[in-house]
């Protein structure tokens, strides 16, 4: 008699419906565990836009921000070339001048101190304890205090300067 054969167990998959159900529950999602998903990421996406988005405001601040730095290159810059800068605007934009061969000229070899566009038609007033409107800034270390007030529909904003170069942008004080 020869050598006895083994049987050979041979793994049986499983062929019923429910063996094959329990193994794509396992691996996949639900439709209500995608439904869930999809109005968590719509939610975010329309956090992300409505942040975004322009405000009026969020663009005042910017060009207050912008001036304020302007600002502070145009005191830089009237100190070393040794000759007053002023500060001249419109409702639609502005522009900072030298005194230069007696005259008030335009600032044209610095790309920073050229003429520049607001935003949106910005109304500016500047305060000064001497009453004058005029900002310029000279070859002085120390300058008086003055105000730059920036106002649009949307609301004010006020760059503050404290006389040694410094400035400010903060929300507009209001006036009794």
């Amino acid at each position: 008699m020869g050598p006895m054969a083994w049987p050979v167990a041979r793994q049986v998959m499983p062929t019923s419906a429910a063996g094959i159900s329990d193994r794509r529950r396992a691996a996949g999602f639900t439709l209500i565990e995608l439904m869930v998903a999809l109005i968590i990421i719509g939610i975010v996406l329309s956090m992300v836009v409505i942040s975004a988005s322009p405000s009026p405001l969020r663009s005042l601040e910017g060009d207050a921000e912008r001036l304020s730095q302007l600002f502070s290159l145009a005191r830089e810059e009237a100190q070393i070339r040794g000759a007053p800068i002023r500060f001249e605007t419109t409702r639609d934009r502005y522009r900072f001048v030298i005194f230069k061969d007696r005259q008030w000229r335009p600032i044209e070899d610095d790309t920073h101190l050229r003429v520049r566009e607001w935003e949106a038609p910005t109304r500016v007033r500047v305060v000064k304890s001497d009453g004058s409107d005029i900002l310029e800034f000279g070859r002085d270390l120390i300058e008086p205090p003055f105000r730059v007030i920036l106002t649009r529909p949307a609301g004010s904003i006020e760059i503050a300067a404290n006389g040694l170069g410094i400035f400010e942008v903060q929300p507009a004080q209001q006036q009794p």
